[in-house]
């Protein structure tokens, strides 16, 4: 068995090699943009200092994040069914903070995002 080695986790590999592989053309559509949706909420949160390991705060790298899955959350919400609230959720925390990270926060309605979801509270 080989193991990557970038994987933090070598016991998770082993549990993921037994997995068969799925085509990508198999997969649904709704589950490829979730996953994408759950990727780039993961990496703006780490962005924002969020992470367990409490890495370093890069607030242009999180506005970055934070606006492309506003957009991708908004072109998708018909599509997500019971996924829709968690998400937009989700994104509106995100959102909250970035603005909480900021030193200087910006206008209510600029923020990242916020011109596709609306001022965030």
């Amino acid at each position: 068995m080989t193991e990557n080695p970038h994987s933090a986790d070598p016991d998770a590999d082993a549990e993921n090699a037994d997995l068969p592989i799925r085509d990508l053309a198999d997969v649904p559509a709704v589950e490829v943009i979730t996953k994408s949706i759950v990727m780039i909420m993961s990496s703006a949160a780490e962005k924002l200092g969020l992470a367990e390991d409490g890495a370093d705060v890069d607030l242009d790298e999180a506005r970055s994040l934070i606006t492309a899955l506003a957009g991708l959350v908004t072109a998708s919400l018909p599509d997500l069914g019971l996924h829709a609230a968690p998400i937009r959720d989700g994104l509106k925390s995100l959102q909250l903070a970035f603005r909480e990270a900021s030193s200087i926060p910006d206008d209510p309605g600029t923020g990242p995002g916020e011109k596709l979801t609306g001022p965030v509270h």
